[in-house]
């Protein structure tokens, strides 16, 4: 594991909620890689540009690996040599297990939930409550259209697809 230029890494991310240090989907995955590389980070949260693809972010020094460049923030990690799971516990079949549950199903379970699933709350906390409430509302419409678009939800097979998410969840 690297050592940032000036000794610390900062880790942003977007707000906590449900006793999660980070409750965004993306946000959350980075943390757990951090956590679990023994990576010494500081958390900084950043509320300013909730629909930012760059967010989560890692800097340390001169080095910031966003997460729209190069694959992702873990991605970049590991080509850059800050911290690579994959070459540790490559061979541990509960590190493949974990690796697959965090970025496949249990990232698109949290993601239906926060914005289809559990209402207009839990997302305002962690992404849009700093926001004038009508910038906070345009936001949420938007984001909303695009998890449907990102899961092919239409008005004729939104129930089916939130039982597939359900059963997915439990098995």
């Amino acid at each position: 594991m690297e050592e940032s230029r000036d000794g610390g890494w900062t880790l942003v991310t977007r707000k906590p909620y449900f006793g999660l240090p980070t409750a965004c989907p993306v946000c959350l995955p980075v943390y757990i890689y951090l956590k679990f590389g023994r990576c010494p980070f500081n958390l900084e949260l950043n509320s300013s540009y909730p629909d930012s693809d760059q967010i989560p972010y890692i800097e340390g020094g001169t080095y910031v690996a966003y997460n729209n460049e190069k694959g992702g923030v873990i991605q970049q990690l590991k080509q850059d040599g800050v911290v690579d799971l994959d070459s540790e516990f490559s061979s541990l079949p509960e590190w493949v297990s974990m690796k697959a549950m965090m970025s496949s199903w249990l990232a698109d379970a949290i993601t239906y939930e926060l914005w289809l699933g559990s209402g207009e709350n839990s997302a305002k906390q962690i992404y849009y409550s700093d926001l004038p409430w009508v910038i906070g509302k345009v936001l949420f419409v938007k984001q909303v259209y695009d998890v449907k678009q990102r899961f092919h939800i239409s008005k004729q097979n939104a129930e089916k697809k939130e039982e597939e998410v359900n059963y997915s969840t439990i098995h």
